[in-house]
């Protein structure tokens, strides 16, 4: 199943800035969501290909492999498991690692979890901040449909 063949809300978007204001909109035209954002469209795109073959239950380490050959597969460049050190006031106080990077672009934070809690959504917008990346991604593959709940999309506005 591509993106164009699904009915309804596809996506949510989740628009933000730094003072922590935030907007909630469900996408529903995916071609319009390709149009303004090809990169999330084709990275959404490869979350829905592994679903539909994988489906739900599994363990996030075997989607997260999955995902990566996908996006071998549509030539799209990542860093799987990408170190970041974290510093308060010029001092490096640790490091985290992020799910994976897409075209150096994109953070996605792959999921394998009955239902996403608030704590996920406010985890990919700390990534974002400290990153300074812009968009992010938050796929949960433990859901019936993917396109149904699964997919939420972040984009920082500052």
């Amino acid at each position: 199943m591509s993106p164009n063949s699904v009915t309804g809300s596809w996506a949510t978007l989740f628009l933000f800035n730094n003072r922590g204001r935030r907007e909630r909109r469900e996408l529903t035209d995916s071609s319009a969501a390709e149009d303004q954002d090809p990169l999330t469209y084709k990275i959404i795109g490869a979350a829905i290909e592994v679903h539909k073959r994988m489906g739900a239950g599994l363990l996030e380490s075997l989607y997260e492999e999955a995902f990566c050959i996908e996006l071998d597969h549509r030539r799209l460049q990542y860093e799987r498991q990408k170190p970041l050190e974290i510093h308060y006031r010029g001092q490096n106080i640790g490091k985290f690692r992020l799910d994976v990077v897409v075209e150096n672009d994109v953070i996605v934070e792959l999921k394998s979890v009955k239902e996403l809690a608030p704590i996920h959504s406010t985890q990919i917008i700390s990534y974002m901040k400290i990153t300074g990346l812009t968009r992010g991604l938050l796929i949960n593959f433990n859901v019936r449909q993917l396109t149904k709940g699964g997919i939420k999309r972040f984009i920082n506005l500052e």
